[in-house]
């Protein structure tokens, strides 16, 4: 049987780089999708890659573009084959107190991190129902969930996410697709580590385990609800936050 494909976007960051690592440690064959202004940083990641051993697609799209996913879509289909995993993790942030927010601050954080979901998962997910399997992640966070001050935006959008996710997975769980959210924490990326050490050190003291999430802890969970025994997993969201924000 031909390895399984999955497409992550956001593949190069921090979290998207260890989900891409990870998927390739189960058997997938994984493709990264980049930002198209940042070709230069994928070509430079997938080199980084295969000097390690690691053989990896990438695949430029706009994601708050459902043109530009369509064709980011249909390229992968036609060079690598249907994309049978999607792990919907780009995102960015615009952080501002509200009364100080302006309307492109909020657009770019809701197209980027929420529209992005139906602009990707809508060029996929009849291929999955067809085909009769498939995995769906959307990374969300811990501030969708209890919000965050300064970040209305985001925190809309990423609550945004576990709403799709539950009524998508309704959709298309008896054609052997599955739709979860993951909801990271405080994570240790380069983006967390070019916080001033003592905010970090303030972030840090709020979370019962006293650390940082490595990508790493947030992408073994993506692998889990990709596995073929995570079948029965579906319309879920799953915490990785260190305790931060406790819910069932």
């Amino acid at each position: 049987m031909a390895a399984r494909i999955a497409l992550v976007t956001g593949g190069i960051g921090g979290i998207g780089s260890a989900i891409c690592l990870e998927l390739a440690d189960r058997g997938f064959k994984v493709v990264a999708g980049y930002y198209p202004a940042e070709k230069d940083l994928a070509e430079a990641w997938q080199k980084k890659q295969a000097t390690e051993g690691r053989e990896f697609e990438i695949a430029s799209g706009d994601v708050s573009s459902f043109e530009d996913s369509q064709k980011m879509a249909q390229e992968i289909v036609s060079r690598v084959g249907p994309i049978d995993v999607l792990v919907n993790c780009a995102g960015i942030t615009r952080d501002k107190t509200f009364k100080k927010m302006e309307p492109e601050q909020w657009r770019a954080v809701i197209t980027t991190n929420l529209d992005s979901l139906f602009n990707v998962t809508r060029q996929v997910v009849d291929g999955m129902t067809e085909r009769g399997w498939g995995r769906i992640v959307n990374i969300s966070s811990v501030n969708g969930q209890r919000g965050q001050f300064g970040q209305t935006n985001y925190s809309a959008a990423k609550a945004g996410a576990h709403g799709f996710t539950m009524a998508l997975a309704q959709e298309v769980a008896r054609k052997g697709v599955t739709v979860n959210t993951i909801s990271p924490g405080y994570i240790a990326t380069e983006m967390t580590q070019a916080i001033a050490e003592d905010v970090r050190a303030q972030i840090v003291a709020q979370v019962p385990m006293a650390r940082m999430g490595t990508p790493e802890e947030v992408a073994y969970l993506v692998g889990i609800l990709c596995d073929d025994r995570a079948g029965y997993i579906t319309g879920a969201n799953y915490e990785v936050n260190g305790g931060l924000f406790m819910s069932f």
